[in-house]
């Protein structure tokens, strides 16, 4: 399956929470989109990989994607390795995107800014066609190279190279960070206290997009950085 854009994420629920909003834009413009999740986020204090699997699953359908599918690398100790590159490569290859969608460039958890290097540099790679890798069907893969890798921002303060509208999309985004249950605020939870799990960090997710938006002049926004200029064809289209 052919996708206009796929978003990388360390963890499930790092696409929700940094770049659902971008994803739902496009889905309602027509585009196809999916996700694929490096670990089952099997360290995480609350739920377990199963729970965080299901949730997973939910906010995929609150989304509208294409496609899914979870890596299975080891939460917390994947490294940028030709053992962990190759079943990204092979995923890029599977989709085919024109756009690759990943984690912040640094960020408060290590996986993220690794999981940034890591999908760097599998888009990369994955247009060599001397490194070898294997479709569902048994077949050698050809080679594919995403026209563009964007990093969505997570939890540190870094400056967007630019900011997507999300106003439309707002509640689409926020009933996806929901379906993640026990990962996120709920009152009516009694599992332990965690820095993503209090109210505090809801309101922080919602002043972020707040924020990024009103640097554009729209309601709510999500911005990523980038490794090369951005370019444009012609300037009265942008905001």
């Amino acid at each position: 399956m052919k996708l206009d854009i796929l978003a990388l994420g360390a963890h499930p629920d790092d696409v929700e929470m940094s770049c659902s909003g971008t994803l739902a834009a496009a889905a309602a413009a027509g585009k196809k989109i999916g996700v694929v999740d490096f670990t089952r986020g099997e360290l995480g204090t609350r739920g377990t990989p199963a729970i965080r699997a299901a949730e997973a699953a939910a906010a995929s359908v609150v989304l509208g994607l294409s496609a899914r599918e979870n890596l299975g690398l080891p939460d917390g100790f994947f490294r940028n390795d030709r053992e962990h590159q190759l079943p990204l490569i092979a995923a890029i290859r599977r989709y085919q995107p024109e756009v690759v969608l990943c984690n912040a460039i640094h960020d408060r958890h290590p996986d993220h800014g690794r999981g940034a290097q890591l999908a760097t540099d599998a888009c990369f790679l994955a247009g060599l066609r001397m490194i070898e890798t294997l479709g569902d069907d048994g077949l050698p893969q050809a080679p594919w190279r995403p026209k563009n890798v964007y990093h969505y921002i997570q939890d540190r303060a870094i400056a967007p190279a630019f900011v997507v509208d999300i106003s439309a999309h707002w509640a689409t985004k926020w009933a996806s960070i929901q379906a993640y249950g026990t990962q996120f605020f709920n009152p009516n939870s009694d599992g332990p206290a965690t820095y993503l799990s209090s109210e505090e960090f809801s309101k922080f997710m919602e002043a972020r997009a707040r924020e990024f938006g009103h640097m554009i002049g729209v309601e709510f926004g999500e911005g990523f950085t980038v490794h090369r200029p951005v370019g444009v064809r012609e300037v009265t289209e942008l905001l």
